[in-house]
């Protein structure tokens, strides 16, 4: 008689022993790392890596360090899956070319504030040299305007369509 997937008093055999057809033992390597309500992760790995190898890379390392030994086994079997041809590879791939944008936009934005400090730093500049008083003592002196040049002038444009989404 089966109640909740389990046989006689006995538990479900893990995902890796269920995918495989054979008994769960109650040493099974597999069944701490790969229960059974998720196949689907046991069965991505074994797809990219082998039940074989997987269970020889788990034997070889201490206990501690196996959960995130599964971890790294199953993000990269799942970017295998994902992109066959690039895997892990492809996504720092872009991951990279993101942090690249993000820096060369982080770069435009600080010279653009450079820029614009350097600007409002000319206006006041010329704004505080531009009105001196007349050395007469008349009533028809007045703070008289004079033309000053801005100590330089660029525009940055920014392109862009340059900074778009890389795709592999």
């Amino acid at each position: 008689m089966k109640e909740s997937g389990r046989k006689q008093g006995a538990p479900s055999p893990c995902a890796a022993c269920k995918l495989l057809r054979r008994r769960c033992a109650q040493d099974c390597v597999f069944a701490p790392y790969f229960p059974a309500d998720e196949p689907q992760k046991f069965a991505n790995v074994h797809k990219v890596f082998g039940a074989s190898n997987v269970n020889k890379m788990l034997q070889e390392l201490p206990v501690h360090q196996r959960r995130d030994a599964v971890s790294s086994m199953v993000y990269e079997a799942n970017a295998r899956v994902r992109d066959p041809v690039y895997g892990c590879v492809g996504a720092i791939s872009s991951l990279q070319h993101q942090i690249d944008v993000l820096q060369t936009q982080l770069a435009l934005a600080q010279a653009e504030v450079v820029h614009l400090r350097v600007r409002q730093a000319a206006t006041l500049s010329t704004s505080h040299a531009a009105f001196s008083p007349s050395d007469s003592g008349s009533p028809s002196s007045k703070l008289v305007p004079t033309q000053t040049k801005p100590l330089f002038d660029m525009d940055m444009v920014v392109d862009q369509a340059n900074l778009g989404d890389h795709v592999w």
